[in-house]
């Protein structure tokens, strides 16, 4: 059946996206999902109502549903009900105040002991210890992420990724008792949206997607314009430490994250991952 007002939100949202006008057949199937997805946004604002936990394991199986590397399943889920743990991670977090108000948070693992461990158990060797097992975990553990995103969103719920609880990897894995070869990955707000909140700009499609070969084209000039599509729609409230960098005659994306990429961040995580088993060669 066609459906024509749900092909018009994937358009609009699309372009308000990435600023091109992609036409969709309205006779598509699944286009009130694929509307959901082009719509999707981040929230950090929570109603005060709290999430069933029955909803929340639900949601769980949900993401754990996704794709595996090679069936290897990598990727654990922890969720944070204890008040007093939750409380020492939005305590390290100061600038991420929904990481203390939303009404459920969650870390998504990396899991790179269960493999070594069946091969224990099975009385195999276990020649296979180095990066890629940690990059095959570390991926599906976005695969995992991404796909509670879309399950939380068919929910109704608002979500919040928070990779900055990486920032405190030792002191995160030591609260939660994470054994050797489990990480955090990331954290996780979860709650009802108190607020509709905004479609994100992205990098026009003609950077990121290519055809045959990589072509970023005149890079410089692509930037600019992304930078001034991205700030006529959602522009920077306050620029990124001006007591470091001074001002900017114009605030864009590239500006904020040289700033932010200027200064060392997480140096020690190598070696936390190192530490805590996983070989990187």
């Amino acid at each position: 059946m066609a459906d024509p007002r749900s092909a018009k939100t994937v358009t609009d949202a699309l372009n308000a996206r990435f600023g091109e006008t992609l036409p969709v057949d309205v006779n598509l199937t699944g286009l009130a999902e694929l509307a959901q997805m082009a719509s999707r946004k981040v929230h950090r604002r929570y109603l005060d109502r709290g999430i069933d936990p029955a909803l929340l394991r639900t949601l769980c199986a949900l993401a754990l549903s996704a794709p595996s590397k090679s069936d290897l399943q990598q990727c654990d889920i922890l969720i944070v009900s204890d008040p007093g743990k939750r409380k020492i991670i939005a305590d390290l977090l100061p600038d991420q105040p929904w990481v203390r108000a939303a009404p459920a948070f969650l870390v998504i693992l990396a899991n790179g002991r269960r493999l070594p461990e069946i091969a224990r158990m099975r009385g195999k060797p276990f020649p296979n210890d180095h990066l890629d097992q940690f990059f095959n975990a570390a991926v599906d553990a976005g695969i995992v992420l991404a796909t509670f995103l879309r399950a939380a969103d068919a929910a109704g719920l608002g979500t919040c990724p928070i990779s900055v609880i990486r920032d405190h990897s030792a002191k995160v894995s030591e609260l939660l008792e994470l054994p050797q070869r489990v990480i955090p990955v990331c954290g996780l707000c979860v709650g009802w949206p108190a607020e509709q909140g905004h479609i994100s700009a992205r990098l026009g499609l003609e950077s990121t997607v290519h055809e045959n070969r990589y072509d970023e084209g005149n890079l410089s000039e692509r930037i600019d314009a992304y930078d001034r599509r991205r700030h006529a729609i959602h522009a920077y409230r306050n620029p990124r430490d001006p007591a470091r960098w001074g001002e900017a005659a114009f605030y864009g994306w590239s500006e904020d994250k040289a700033r932010q990429y200027g200064v060392p961040q997480r140096a020690d995580f190598g070696a936390f991952v190192r530490a805590k088993g996983f070989k990187l060669d």
